[in-house]
């Protein structure tokens, strides 16, 4: 990012503000038990707001749907790759695990997806930055952990992967692999001079994506997936709500025009709440009590 926005503006002092936010710091405790994706983003905002940062870069995936003023997010870059990416000192596939071999994940939509397709395997929670996570693959407390591509690409780690999932078996989170710049939404200055920045089939993508999330109340604690792709001027989202065993999975797919995003988005969500996926978030998100 710094090195684009150089490129951008050769005149333009560029300086970056390196922070660690809650989530990165809690490792104990999976993220759907301590607060969710706005565990990633409050630092940022707060250094925002006092004047320390002009602009927050973040994994939009992980940047909750329903930022609220003074915030807003005003471009998202160009998607890397979207795919979950299997990693393991041992074996090249899911498919090849043995029958109770363990695998690592921090995310409930992935859990629910291995578990559905592989029952054989043990799912256990995964936290820490990338370095820890690989650590505790290389320990052995792990068979083999899945990750997102695109950190691992972006930190240099690809060589890590030996293989990546096929989103037909694995469907991502909405905004993975993308990047998204939030500001203040005073600051029309920089709106205007990240705009070249922004990649308008990518920002369709989320939109539609982030558009499922935000209608069924999208949070750690609930095992959603939303992706979506571009194909001339139609837009194909595909996207699904499980429950975290993977036993009940309510999918749907929704085609349209790319200046229809959010529609597309919305409908795809009011698919899924119609098909059973209603049921799954009431138990996730207001379970009984005893």
């Amino acid at each position: 990012m710094r090195d684009r926005l150089r490129a951008l503006y050769p005149d333009c002092a560029v300086e970056l503000l390196t922070l660690t936010t809650r989530g990165d710091q809690i490792l104990d405790r999976t993220l759907s038990k301590v607060g969710g994706k706005g565990l990633f983003v409050k630092e940022l905002e707060t250094a925002l707001l006092d004047g320390r940062a002009d602009l927050a870069v973040h994994s939009l995936k992980d940047v909750p749907v329903d930022l609220q003023s003074p915030f807003e997010l005003c471009a998202v870059l160009e998607r890397a790759d979207p795919r979950d990416a299997f990693v393991s000192n041992q074996y090249a596939a899911l498919a090849d695990l043995p029958a109770g071999a363990v695998v690592g994940t921090s995310s409930l939509r992935r859990e629910s997806q291995i578990r559905q397709r592989y029952p054989q395997l043990v799912v256990k929670p995964l936290r820490g930055n990338l370095d820890t996570r690989l650590g505790k693959l290389d320990n052995g407390d792990y068979a083999a952990i899945v990750l997102a591509a695109a950190g691992l690409q972006r930190l240099g780690l690809a060589a890590r992967i030996r293989s990546l999932l096929d989103p037909v078996d694995c469907l991502p989170a909405a905004g993975q692999g993308a990047l998204g710049i939030e500001i203040r939404n005073d600051r029309d200055d920089l709106r205007h001079w990240l705009a070249p920045l922004a990649c308008a089939g990518t920002t369709a993508c989320v939109v539609a994506e982030r558009a499922v999330s935000r209608a069924l109340g999208g949070s750690c604690q609930v095992p959603l997936a939303a992706y979506a792709e571009l194909g001339g001027n139609t837009l194909t989202l595909r996207a699904l709500v499980a429950s975290p065993d993977g036993a009940r999975m309510i999918r749907c797919q929704h085609d349209g025009p790319a200046d229809q995003a959010a529609a597309i988005g919305q409908a795809a969500a009011q698919d899924l709440l119609s098909n059973g996926a209603a049921a799954i978030l009431a138990e996730l998100l207001d379970p009984p009590t005893s």
